[in-house]
């Protein structure tokens, strides 16, 4: 009886904890089709509009009441955001993916010190995190924009790829190395046809998880962007200051689809033998 009552509850208790989790998650994307442009609380029939109006192409809702202030800021924030994550992406996945080899590779005094310092990053408060890089930027007189999101993302995205990039590597098998050595195969040989192919997986994973982390990232991009640098979640929350509108949603869910797909690809890759 204390078993069954047991799994009843536990069973309950997940389900309590999927719907609180989830619930406020398809409330947006339900409400990004809702036709009412005034409250959007309050359903009044299905339409795309709001996905139309984010483009900027006509729709009669929108010509009653056009929310999106300028759809070419809303793109030229889209453009920032993947400029600075594309290029985010690349500078964290190369330096975290050197960074774990070298880990996973030598032993010195001072290692387990450096792990932990390439930890603070991730569990560092973002708020904390994004006052730290603003006075560090205006201290050596560098200008708040692209380049000072840029480095202010890789300080802390490396940290994901290298935890990423070190789980894949906990799992290699060494002894394929130890064989292309011994078959007369130089070290870059050995890292481009047998090290490289074992953590790819990995690296890619570690890879799309910085890309859709600095897609999204507000707190700290907030701190040390410029004027002319608005990423799309800043973008957003600025409109989020003037009430919460009809196309906000739709942006929401077109970024939420994004994310979920990138996502499930870094499982997948991370996951693959």
């Amino acid at each position: 009886m204390r078993r069954y009552w047991s799994k009843r509850f536990l069973g309950l208790y997940g389900t309590l904890f999927l719907v609180f989790v989830y619930a406020p998650i398809v409330m947006v994307v339900v409400f990004s089709f809702n036709s009412n442009p005034v409250n959007m609380m309050i359903w009044s029939g299905f339409t795309f509009d709001w996905y139309w109006t984010i483009f900027g192409y006509p729709t009669k809702l929108n010509e009653q009441t056009l929310y999106v202030e300028s759809t070419s800021q809303l793109l030229a924030a889209v453009k920032n955001s993947l400029i600075v994550a594309v290029s985010t992406t690349t500078i964290s996945t190369t330096l975290g993916t050197m960074t774990a080899l070298a880990l996973y590779r030598y032993r010195f005094r001072a290692q387990r010190f450096y792990q932990g310092l390439l930890y603070m990053p991730m569990v560092m408060p973002d708020i904390v995190l994004g006052i730290a890089l603003l006075v560090f930027f205006v201290s050596i007189g560098l200008p708040l924009g692209r380049i000072s999101i840029i480095i202010g993302h890789c300080t802390f995205l490396i940290s994901y790829v290298f935890v990423v990039v070190s789980a894949r590597l906990a799992g290699m098998d060494e002894t394929l190395e130890q064989a292309s050595a011994d078959l007369g195969a130089n070290p870059w040989v050995t890292f481009r046809r047998i090290t490289l192919p074992q953590i790819l997986p990995g690296v890619i994973g570690g890879g799309l998880l910085a890309f859709i982390i600095s897609m999204d990232d507000l707190v700290i991009t907030y701190f040390i962007a410029g004027v002319d640098s608005t990423t799309l979640p800043l973008f957003i929350y600025g409109m989020l200051r003037r009430g919460v509108k009809p196309e906000i949603n739709a942006i929401a869910t077109l970024m939420l689809a994004l994310s979920f797909v990138i996502a499930s690809l870094g499982l997948y890759f991370r996951r693959r033998q």
